[in-house]
Formats: C-alpha cells, sequence, structure tokens
C-alpha cells in the first residue's frame, strides 16, 4: 500500500499527449447527428506522447475543428526479424497499422481507402458511435469494394486504449488491426513520463511461404508491434521514470505477458481507465483475444527487463516439434508442421552446418539423454544477429544479447541518466523513435 500510495502521490498531466465513391455524399447526410461534445478543454500533450515502437503514427489535417485522417487497407511486405518477410495485409504500409491519436471530444472524420482485392468495412473497437459508423459488412454499411472510399465520422465520447479492425475474421488474420488512442478531456491524477503502446499479433507461416496460414490453429510467429524479438525496439526509460504500456491482443490466443523485476497495476481495459479501487497488482497479465490492458509501474530498479508472453511455445521464432536426435547429422521438422528447421539459428543449426559450438554447451552424452534437444536447438549462434538488429535503442547491450530474445518478446531497459541522454541523441540523430 505503501508503494501504491507513493505512486499516487504525482499528480500532474498526462495529455494528448462501406460506401462506394458515389454513395459517399449520401453516407455523410444520411449519418445520424451525434451529441454536442464535452465542453471541457481537450488535454494537452506532456513528455514524448505516446510511443509506438516499430510503427508510425497517422497525420492529421484539420477541416473546420475536424480531425481529418487518410486510411488505406493494402497488402503489406512486413520484416518481422532480418531474412523473414511476410506478405500480409495491413494499413497504410503496416501490419499493424499506425497509430490514430485524438482527444475526448475530438470530431474525427477517417477517410478510408480500399486497396485490397476483396471488400472489407472497418471497426472502431470499444468506441460507442452512431450504429451507421460502426463497420459490420452489409449489416451497419455496405461493402467498401476493391478501389472503393468510406467515410466515418463521429465524436469521441470516451478516453483510453481502444483500437481499429477489419471486421472480417480471416482479414484479421492477416494483420488488418491498428491501436486507437483517445486522451482525456481532463488530465489522469497520475502521470507517466513514458507511453508505450504494444499490438502483439500471431502468425502461421508454412516452409518457403511468406503468405500466413490464416486457418491455422498455432502459430510459429509472434509479434509485437509487426517484430519478432529479437528485432523488437526496446523501451527506454530513465531511472524512476513513471511508465504506462498499453497491451492490445486482436488474434487467435490469448497472450500472458510478464514483466521481468517489476510488479505493475492494471489502472485501464478495453472499457478504459478504472477507478482506483479496481485497479490490480500483478507481474503478469493475460490479454485476452479484443481485449486491452494499460499496465502502469515506477521504474525504480536499473537493468536490461524482459517484457514478454509466457507461453513457453510463444518465447521462440520458427517452431517446429524437434524429430529424433537434432544435434548431429540430418536435420528434419515435422509434427507441429508450420516451419522448418534446416537453416535456422540455434545450436542444432550450427552443429549440422559444421560451426563451432561454444565449449561446454553440450554434453558429450547429450544424444543418450531422453528429452534431448530442448532449448539447445533454439539458442547460442542467436548472438550472431547483434549487429542485425543493432539500433539506437540496443546500444550497450551485452554481447550475445539478442539469444535470449525471441519471439513475442521485446526489453524495457531502465537506465542511468547519463545512458538515457546518450540513447536519446542517438534516435535524435536517426530521426526520432525505431
Amino acid at each position: 500500500m505503501q508503494d501504491r500510495r507513493r505512486f499516487l502521490q504525482h499528480a500532474a498531466a498526462l495529455g494528448a499527449g462501406g460506401l462506394s465513391l458515389r454513395g459517399q455524399t449520401q453516407a455523410r447526410r444520411a449519418m445520424p447527428a451525434d451529441q454536442p461534445a464535452p465542453t471541457a478543454p481537450p488535454a494537452t500533450t506532456t513528455g514524448p506522447g505516446v510511443q509506438t515502437p516499430d510503427l508510425k503514427k497517422l497525420p492529421w489535417t484539420d477541416d473546420g475543428g475536424v480531425k481529418v485522417f487518410q486510411l488505406v487497407a493494402e497488402p503489406v511486405r512486413q520484416e518481422l526479424i532480418p531474412g523473414k518477410t511476410l506478405d500480409l495485409w495491413g494499413f497504410n504500409g503496416s501490419a499493424p497499422g499506425p497509430l490514430i491519436e485524438a482527444n475526448q471530444g475530438d470530431r474525427l472524420r477517417i477517410v478510408f481507402d480500399n486497396h485490397l482485392p476483396e471488400p472489407i468495412a472497418i471497426h472502431w473497437h470499444g468506441l460507442e458511435v452512431p450504429n451507421a459508423m460502426d463497420g459490420v459488412m452489409s449489416l451497419t454499411q455496405p461493402p467498401v469494394l476493391p478501389g472503393g472510399r468510406f467515410v466515418y465520422e463521429f465524436t469521441l465520447r470516451q478516453e483510453g486504449t481502444y483500437f481499429y479492425h477489419s471486421h472480417m475474421a480471416m482479414q484479421e488474420m492477416m494483420g488488418l488491426i491498428g491501436p486507437l488512442i483517445l486522451h482525456p478531456s481532463r488530465p489522469y491524477s497520475t502521470a507517466v513520463d513514458q507511453d508505450y503502446v504494444i499490438v502483439l499479433q500471431e502468425y502461421a507461416a508454412r516452409p518457403n511461404n511468406p503468405v500466413p496460414d490464416s486457418m491455422a490453429m498455432e502459430f510459429n510467429w509472434l509479434t509485437m508491434n509487426g517484430k519478432s524479438g529479437p528485432a523488437t525496439t526496446p523501451l527506454i526509460i530513465r531511472h524512476n521514470q513513471r511508465v504506462k504500456i498499453r497491451l492490445i491482443n486482436l488474434g487467435m490466443d490469448a497472450h500472458p505477458i510478464h514483466l521481468h523485476g517489476f510488479q505493475f497495476w492494471i489502472t485501464g481495459t478495453e472499457g478504459g481507465r478504472q477507478p482506483e479501487s479496481n485497479w490490480i497488482r500483478r507481474n503478469t497479465v493475460l490479454v485476452g483475444v479484443a481485449q486491452a490492458f494499460d499496465l502502469e509501474f515506477h521504474a525504480t530498479h536499473l537493468g536490461e527487463w524482459m517484457l514478454h508472453c509466457h507461453l513457453p511455445h510463444h518465447m521462440m521464432n520458427h517452431m517446429v516439434s524437434p524429430v529424433g536426435p537434432l544435434t548431429r547429422g540430418t536435420m528434419t521438422g515435422a509434427g507441429r508442421g508450420a516451419g522448418k528447421m534446416a537453416g535456422m539459428p540455434g545450436m542444432a543449426g550450427a552443429a549440422m552446418h559444421g560451426m563451432a559450438l561454444p565449449p561446454g554447451w553440450i554434453a558429450p552424452n547429450a544424444n543418450r539423454v531422453p528429452g534431448f534437444p530442448q532449448d539447445a536447438y533454439m539458442e547460442g549462434p542467436m548472438a550472431a544477429m547483434d549487429a542485425a538488429v543493432a539500433k539506437p535503442e540496443t546500444y550497450g547491450l551485452p554481447p550475445g544479447w539478442s539469444g535470449a530474445v525471441q519471439g513475442m518478446m521485446t526489453l524495457v531497459r531502465v537506465l542511468e541518466p547519463a545512458m538515457f541522454d546518450h540513447i536519446e541523441r542517438l534516435r535524435a540523430a536517426a530521426g526520432g523513435q525505431s
């Protein structure tokens, strides 16, 4: 309770941080009128604002007090880690799509264009909008046909962590989701210094096929903001800062997300910020399908801390079932069948290709031990990826760090001020967040 009391004493501002083309005008005319917007002044952005590692923010223009966003659904090529690129469907060049950021009380107009080969409609998950804007194809609106456009327009009544996505089931599994953050008209009573958004997704990529199997029920590529570890960009925190991490999940699996080194408060859900009496102290939160959670904590402990899904099969890349002794001779992938062992980084791959393994990593009698190999074939030479995934946010990590980060994993780096400031300068020189 004492820790919670200290956490709550820091009060300050956290701010703002389908129709065809010919049917567009008619849709606007038929759209039900909204109630007047809240009269409280909008929040203003403080600090770095909401950060979306590996994702961009969607820009907007002003049209007489209406914020206008241009959103495009289109095929995208998404690099999960160096050497592994999938053909996905996303928004404005990425899967997940870019962050839409606005304030409670804003009037939004999202001009949506469909560059996909089939119809689509966009749902604003959790938002209380007029029925005609809800984005359910053939129920609340006509389908947005290939090459077509639909204009969504509504006033924001809520605040919190939300998201937008296609309301077509298999399209969701191809990557069509994006974060939507609404800042409160009156600032939260507890300010944070760093505010991050992470979108959780999963794909099943068959051998030599860059198009994921959207019918699959098991997945071998698990991502945070479209990247798999170690390509995920670490979260950079100055020692003693207060941090919010917003987790969003839309896929087939629930993900128990665990933070090393800290206990956090669950302060919000996909229903918005929760009353203090409902806050829950945890270090692991099960983010169910179509859910969002806001985690807040005080970064008092220096170090490199992992943030990851705790499902064992989600802590690796390109996972398949081993068959027989894999550290000698021919390597074979079978069983789950969603990937391909040959050529994978790891100890078995190193042995197969004649690479030298670190002394002592494999016992001389390893192949006589029932159950071998387990994690041995996933680790070791993964360290070779350090250089391939280097960016300002990885500066100063120990050699071989990438061998510990795979699948739905990233790092929370709590740094001394001098190191934090140095990395911030590196980021600025590189053009901003990675």
